[in-house]
């Protein structure tokens, strides 16, 4: 690779230096803060053949170069074009102040649910199971447990695990919004469940009309607080979110003030105690009654501006449902879908099930352009973001190719509007969380099953119709593929996620002055053994997006048992990180690996890593790398999953994973043929 031309070649492509905010890089990627997006011209970035792809996370543009090449692209970046330089953490803390204040209020929103959404999502799909059980009509006069007694303490177990993230809410959302504020994680949790005490009146109790009245009748002791001159009630916040992101902000802001005054020990005993004793005062007494009021009137007046504009409501919100998708402001929905769901109080979910006909639309029109294009990689593309997002994950068809071709993208709004238009007219509603696709239909209230699925097969033909009678007049000079000679794009609006070129190999560390010797078996060995024990997982589970896609090479994912990490093969070291976190070795046969230790793990800044090794040792198979330690890690909230990828794939034949399961170092891992003549 040349170093200097690719560092030309992707500040041009990002629309100069100029353009440029920051940039920083960790093991692999260039992780760049952009000015203004529309500059980036992408199809430029997809078409050079030493970048692996792009994505954008965390409010930076990130580009993958490869181990052992990036921090010589970021170097001739820096000296030859005059990028600002600056650390990881600088960029991060830029990238998050960048945009306007309503865009990082959305992606503050974001940060909070994203990781609590699969447990949101598996209490809603157990909730639809228990509904489909319980529910009568669906499949007779009488529901499943009453023609089926023996179900019913199956079910009963079913209902109990479902609502517990819902009844529990608080605890999970103060978790991750302590996590996102930068407090203690365990004190926001404290507070959550402090919010939804046993000893408080449920708020699902407060639903019932008949209820609310007996408990606001009932004054005395045992009902409310008598604080600061004033009857605060004693009811709990099962299920809502607003009061809980407010009073975790306010704890965390306590909790960081308390650090800067108390030190050491005071500091270790004192802090804690003293921001749980001010944040649940100001929690009972001042932040909770209002913050329930505020929620409480967002939700019903949302639901009241739908119900009220009809089919037109449901015509609008479809239409402009993908275009919200492309800004993340559909990231904060749950935050007004949970309120609205029937196990809270509500009348159903009306944002689910128009989010599934935006996108089931968007995935018609990416399978129509699969099957009118003539150009192998956005029929890829179409083909996998298509079937994916009729399935409920969009942004693949969405970024990869609606967006890039425009016309297809439109297409869906209008069918989506349709679609949601009948939505509204038919009164169809969710009762949970769920996939918002063709698999949602076990989300909606049972009684509107039949009438989601028809909208969404009406939704999908209308779509796949339209895109594919576009491609065959006006947009058939987009389905002929581009000539080699043409491949310079104009700029894109949406930086995204895209399928990367085909790796290229790492440039090989400079030889030490006196080669290694290896035996003829290690020079003929292409086998890749475990460098740590523990649990061999699928390279696809792994929580990052360039290693689970298989940009970087493939491999195989590992849930370390400990933190001794050895040399795979016998080889030598063509990266080692100063942070010690990941790990580049070319062995005697050429087979180039990179061992990346934990998700992130580059933020810890060598904390938790001893390396063992440096960039142009020779080692041996079984040699020590590095010692992790593993607790660190984990209490700094990041994955200790560790991808073992091949990098030069290219100049190799079948890689193939052979490990499963527990596995011991040095057990096989990988079988790498030779490439074939």
């Amino acid at each position: 690779m040349d170093h200097a031309k690719v560092a030309g070649e992707v500040v041009e492509a990002v629309g100069g230096a100029s353009n440029i905010s920051a940039a920083a890089h960790c093991a692999t990627r260039l992780r760049l803060v952009i000015a203004d997006e529309s500059k980036i011209n992408q199809q430029a970035l997809d078409d050079n053949e030493d970048l692996k792809g792009t994505f954008a996370a965390g409010g930076m543009f990130q580009i993958i170069v490869g181990p052992g090449d990036v921090d010589q692209v970021y170097a001739h970046m820096v000296s030859d074009h005059g990028v600002r330089e600056v650390s990881k953490d600088e960029a991060k803390e830029e990238a998050e102040a960048g945009g306007n204040i309503f865009s990082r209020f959305i992606k503050m929103i974001a940060d909070i649910f994203v990781p609590v959404l699969p447990a949101l999502i598996a209490g809603g799909l157990l909730m639809a199971l228990h509904s489909v059980l319980t529910a009568e009509g669906l499949f007779g006069e009488r529901s499943v447990i009453q023609m089926y007694p023996a179900m019913t303490d199956y079910d009963a177990l079913i209902n109990l695990v479902s609502s517990a993230a819902f009844a529990f809410l608080p605890v999970l959302v103060g978790f991750s919004a302590a996590k996102r504020f930068g407090g203690n994680t365990y004190l926001g949790a404290a507070m959550g469940a402090a919010m939804v005490s046993p000893s408080l009146l449920s708020a699902y109790s407060m639903t019932d009309a008949a209820a609310a009245a007996k408990f606001w009748a009932y004054t005395d002791q045992s009902s409310v607080w008598h604080l600061f001159g004033l009857e605060v009630s004693k009811v709990g916040y099962q299920a809502m979110v607003i009061p809980t992101l407010v009073v975790t902000w306010i704890m965390c802001l306590i909790e960081k003030s308390l650090h800067k005054v108390l030190k050491g020990t005071a500091d270790f005993l004192l802090t804690p105690l003293i921001t749980l004793l001010i944040t649940g005062f100001l929690a009972f007494v001042v932040v909770g009654p209002v913050t329930r009021e505020l929620s409480n009137y967002l939700t019903y007046g949302i639901n009241w501006a739908y119900t009220t504009l009809g089919i037109f409501g449901g015509l609008i919100f479809g239409f402009f449902y993908s275009a919200i998708v492309v800004t993340g402001l559909h990231q904060s929905f749950p935050a007004i879908e949970i309120p609205l769901l029937p196990s809270n109080g509500g009348v159903g979910d009306f944002i689910f099930p128009i989010a599934s006909m935006a996108n089931v639309a968007q995935g018609a029109a990416a399978l129509a352009v699969f099957f009118k294009t003539r150009d192998a990689k956005l029929k890829g593309l179409a083909g996998a973001g298509g079937v994916s997002a009729v399935f409920g994950i969009t942004e693949p068809a969405i970024f990869g190719v609606n967006l890039r071709l425009r016309w297809p993208f439109y297409c869906a709004m209008v069918s989506a509007a349709i679609g949601s238009a009948g939505v509204a007219l038919l009164n169809v509603r969710g009762q949970a969380l769920g996939a918002a696709g063709f698999v949602g239909f076990v989300s909606i209230i049972p009684k509107s099953i039949p009438a989601y699925l028809a909208l969404e097969v009406l939704v999908f033909v209308i779509s796949f119709g339209l895109t594919f009678g576009y491609a065959m007049t006006r947009g058939k000079a987009d389905m002929e593929g581009r000539a080699p000679a043409a491949k310079a794009a104009a700029p894109v609006a949406a930086a995204a996620a895209v399928a990367p070129a085909a790796a290229p190999a790492p440039a090989a560390a400079p030889a030490p002055a006196s080669a290694p010797s290896f035996s003829d078996e290690a020079l003929a060995d292409l086998s890749v053994s475990s460098p740590l024990a523990g649990t061999a997982i699928p390279l696809e589970q792994v929580k990052d997006e360039s290693f689970a896609k298989g940009m970087l090479g493939p491999g195989i994912g590992i849930e370390p048992a400990d933190g001794l990490v050895v040399a795979p093969f016998d080889g030598t070291v063509t990266v080692a990180f100063p942070t010690g976190h990941a790990y580049g070795l070319k062995s005697a046969s050429g087979v180039q690996v990179l061992i990346h230790v934990g998700m992130d793990t580059v933020k810890l800044d060598g904390k938790g890593f001893t390396p063992r090794v440096a960039k142009g040792d020779v080692v041996r198979r079984g040699d020590v790398l590095a010692e992790v330690d593993l607790d660190v890690i984990r209490e700094a909230g990041y994955e200790t999953i560790t991808p073992v990828v091949v990098t030069n794939k290219k100049k190799l034949g079948a890689i193939t994973p052979v490990a499963s399961g527990q596995i011991q170092r040095g057990d096989a891992l990988l079988d790498v043929a030779p490439k074939e003549a």
